[in-house]
């Protein structure tokens, strides 16, 4: 077995993938992995904590991410301006390196486990205390801050899904996009019947 041949986390991900997949992500164990990715189990845990941390590494750094895409955004943008503006480049980045085939895969292996889907909740409650901290950060009251952050999010999650679902037949910021103009008309439509 290889221990230090390149491209160890990507096969260790493809394997992993595989199995899940294949098996079931409960009946998969790390051994079960490493055999498959032709690497050791110490290598396994060089790169991953568990076997969840393979469709969950990263998510830790969304906060440091979201947060550095709102510090660096220009002050003089208001919320609905910074979610429009930013959602795409932050979901570009979230998403960087990861290829298509990947991520359907992912959502495949957590949508056949239950047990994985609090986990996948847990990176948007990430991103949305991220996006309201930012949001305080920048002078926005409470109230307006969790708002926003709440849309942003839900906006990216439902983009996402719908990008996925089509198989990345539009690209994902025009999907964004898209999604975006219908939350802004759905609350465009509100406020017209309000009036």
């Amino acid at each position: 077995m290889g221990r230090w041949q390149p491209g160890a986390r990507e096969r260790l991900e493809r394997a992993a993938l595989d199995l899940f997949l294949e098996q079931g992500f409960a009946e998969t164990t790390v051994p079960q992995i490493t055999a498959r990715a032709g690497l050791t189990t110490r290598t396994f845990f060089r790169h991953f904590a568990d076997k969840r941390e393979v469709l969950f590494a990263g998510e830790e750094l969304v906060p440091e991410r979201v947060a550095r895409l709102m510090a660096e955004a220009p002050p003089s943008l208001g919320p609905m301006e910074l979610i429009t503006e930013g959602l795409a480049p932050t979901a570009a980045e979230i998403f960087e390196g990861r290829s298509l085939d990947y991520l359907l895969r992912r959502r495949a292996a957590i949508d056949a486990e239950p047990a994985l889907h609090e986990r996948e909740l847990r990176k948007f409650s990430l991103m949305a205390e991220a996006l309201e901290q930012g949001f305080r950060d920048r002078g926005v009251d409470d109230l307006t801050a969790q708002l926003a952050a709440e849309i942003a999010v839900t906006t990216f999650r439902i983009a996402v899904t719908r990008w996925l679902n089509q198989h990345g037949d539009t690209d994902l910021p025009a999907t964004i996009n898209q999604t975006l103009a219908a939350m802004r008309q759905l609350t465009n439509e509100d406020v017209v019947k309000d009036s």
